[in-house]
């Protein structure tokens, strides 16, 4: 069958599963979204190419399927850029298609032409100028494959217009495809029983759970390794859901704004085991003076990861999932009663510093927020936030349980993530509550993607948390500049007119009861809605607790001061045991 480079696009997109695509059209992938219809491919019409990639990246999370973005040449394609860096970073996989100018004008600057390969090259796992239209099917079947296999992130495929209108005789993928995925190492044997004497050995374990854990399906073999260990747990940010938050051995989040019960648990340890994570920054602290009492152990999909930050003792090139299964069947059952009731204290320490029990004069503190969302929606809706203060109180106070995605921006750190992000993967997981988590900050730089809630019927709950101010970069430049505030004050919109200018029902709370009743209107609502929460703007109930300066060791965190009394305003499972 004789097909046109546009006709191949979709017919490649159809046979690989794709059900959704998210982009802008534009003269350079014009021809190719004009045989669209006839694939029954959904196109979401973002408002901007970089909500676009946000918005497949979103759907790649939610439902572990690869995630499509499409856009034109020049300024569509370059409006993908942060997007594409953003799902690099996460290990996310997604296919971004770009519209180019013809094969006769390349390299001259024509209108709306961009390198955009020699662009993304440092950050997708792979990207193609496809110049010859015979080679295009296998081109989109190898990208798919590249951007699923080993460490997930995304492939950028880049089309000049002749080769989009242009005919070939379609060749089915299995057939052209000159792809062979990178096979992953045997289970080294030797690291296995270097790794299971340490283990034994040992009499302070912790575990850091990372995304890893997620995207390798080793939940149910990682719950099961430290149930016979008796192991405590920490997660990364994007490693919330790896483990059980109501498991007795959870530690929590651990990092600049972990649970203080983690950190110090890993200042402590004689052995940490790390599972699918990276030794971020901004989870070590200061790597001279991270966990200098325990041994490491390392295991990851990445070799480049392993050793990259911190030297470790063994390190275990290999998918999570069959080496756990493998250690699991010979590590010797403990109990460590000693170390895990020092841990105990440590948590009812971190229930007192940590929380926000109490406010005085009906301030509303954002914590209080999430508290709220999470116990209306029992701890089952797909969480997704933006980046700042929002992104680190969702985590601190939203107890992720294994089944539900949490989304949020890590590696890169991406202010305008959440709202497009949470529209894939509301079209990921059309059953689920989806609820987005921003500030008004990092809001506003997506907040167009408002109108494709309304065109798309999507029932979004948006809670925004609005400080009127970049509200952790004024944290920063109270602790650490002097109380000295420079570009932080945000002139802001009436938010809630703007929503209801989209045609989007929306409130605004400025108290602990108005926003719990503000919680349970959003949710008989059956369109998008948007909350806005009026919160403590200055002082200490304004600041994310606890925090470890840049350059401490992870267990010289800042607590709030006055500690509060606890009280019984804590309502998450992790906040209450």
């Amino acid at each position: 069958m004789r097909m046109t480079g546009a006709e191949i696009v979709w017919e490649m997109l159809r046979r690989e599963g794709v059900e959704v695509v998210f982009g802008i059209p534009g003269g350079g992938i014009m021809h190719t979204y004009h045989p669209r219809q006839e694939f029954g491919i959904h196109h979401v019409l973002v408002r901007h190419e970089q909500s676009a990639a946000h918005a497949a990246d979103g759907y790649a999370r939610a439902s572990g399927r690869v995630g499509v973005a499409i856009a034109t040449s020049g300024p569509g394609a370059t409006n993908l850029v942060t997007g594409i860096a953003t799902a690099m970073m996460d290990s996310s996989p997604i296919v971004c298609i770009t519209g180019q100018v013809s094969t006769s004008v390349l390299g001259t600057d024509a209108f709306q032409e961009a390198d955009i390969t020699g662009i993304t090259l440092p950050i997708t796992k792979h990207n193609y100028l496809v110049t010859d239209i015979t080679e295009l099917a296998a081109t989109i079947h190898d990208a798919f494959r590249i951007a699923q296999s080993g460490r997930p992130g995304p492939v950028l495929i880049d089309l000049p217009s002749d080769v989009q209108k242009a005919e070939t005789e379609f060749i089915p993928p299995e057939c052209a495809t000159t792809y062979v995925p990178r096979s992953l190492p045997l289970l080294d044997s030797e690291a296995i029983d270097r790794a299971v004497e340490l283990i034994d050995r040992a009499h302070r374990p912790v575990i850091l759970a990372g995304r890893g854990v997620l995207l390798s399906g080793a939940g149910s073999e990682l719950a099961s390794f430290a149930d016979r260990t008796q192991t405590p747990v920490a997660v990364t940010l994007l490693g919330k859901g790896a483990f059980s938050p109501s498991n007795p051995l959870y530690l929590g989040m651990m990092g600049m704004h972990g649970h203080s019960a983690a950190n110090h648990a890993i200042q402590e340890a004689d052995l940490l085991i790390a599972l699918g994570m990276r030794f971020d920054d901004r989870v070590t602290g200061n790597p001279a003076v991270y966990a200098l009492q325990a041994r490491k152990i390392h295991i990851d999909i990445d070799a480049t990861e392993l050793g990259k930050v911190i030297s470790t003792d063994v390190m275990v090139h290999s998918d999570l999932r069959p080496v756990l299964a493998e250690i699991n069947d010979r590590v010797l059952a403990k109990r460590h009663e000693d170390w895990v009731s020092k841990i105990e204290v440590w948590r009812e320490q971190s229930m007192t510093n940590d929380t926000l029990q109490h406010t005085p004069n009906g301030a509303l503190p954002a914590p209080h927020i999430i508290n709220e969302i999470f116990a209306a929606t029992n701890g089952k809706a797909v969480v997704v936030t933006d980046v700042g203060q929002n992104q680190m109180w969702t985590a601190q106070y939203y107890a992720t349980e294994c089944a539900l995605p949490f989304l949020s921006s890590g590696g890169l750190g991406t202010m305008g993530f959440g709202l497009p992000a949470a529209i894939g993967a509301q079209f990921a997981r059309p059953n689920d509550e989806v609820w987005v988590i921003v500030g008004d900050g990092g809001f506003q730089m997506s907040l167009h993607e408002l109108a494709t809630l309304v065109q798309e019927d999507l029932p979004i709950r948006i809670a925004l948390i609005n400080n009127r101010c970049l509200g952790m970069v004024r944290q920063w430049q109270t602790m650490f500049y002097g109380g000295r505030y420079e570009a932080t004050d945000l002139l802001n919109p009436d938010f809630v007119r703007l929503a209801e200018a989209y045609g989007i029902q929306a409130w605004r709370a400025g108290s602990l009861g108005a926003a719990r009743s503000a919680i349970a209107e959003a949710r008989k609502h059956h369109g998008p809605v948007l909350v806005e929460f009026e919160v403590v703007r200055d002082g200490e109930l304004s600041h994310v607790y606890p925090m470890v300066p840049t350059g401490a060791a992870l267990d010289a965190m800042i607590h709030r001061t006055p500690i509060e009394a606890a009280s019984a305003t804590g309502r998450s499972p992790w906040i209450e045991r």
